[in-house]
């Protein structure tokens, strides 16, 4: 294991995705040990660090992609939870939707706003 990679990726997914992240990390490591740190090392150890995107933007595209592809719908709800947590406000994540509905169709992208709200509606009820 290269453990510059491992380390800078566990940073980024702390970063984006908080102890939901690392609470993620730990469950699939229970299973498929190297499927975690193939996620931690690729995912956010090198693509993610990269300098050609901010976070913010990267989260964008991975929520876009994730929508797009319409068979991910966890991956999708904790990506836009990740986006908020990047900085992105709940108006970004409605016109990301509303975007796809001409790019992917609009079942994706209702299917993207249903998770949207999900996601609105939860953190709403953690700062209360």
């Amino acid at each position: 294991m290269d453990k510059e990679r491992y380390e800078r990726g566990w940073e980024k997914l702390r970063q984006i995705h908080g102890e939901e992240g690392e609470r993620f990390i730990e469950n699939v490591k229970s299973v498929a040990p190297d499927l975690a740190r193939f996620i931690v090392e690729f995912g956010f150890g090198d693509v993610y660090s990269r300098p050609g995107l901010d976070i913010k933007t990267r989260e964008i595209v991975t929520v876009a992609a994730l929508t797009a592809l319409g068979n991910a719908q966890p991956q999708l709800k904790v990506h836009i939870q990740a986006a908020l947590n990047v900085g992105c406000s709940h108006e970004e994540m409605v016109e990301v939707m509303t975007q796809l509905a001409v790019y992917a169709g609009f079942p994706a992208a209702l299917n993207g706003i249903g998770l949207v709200k999900q996601v609105f509606e939860d953190v709403d009820k953690k700062r209360t």
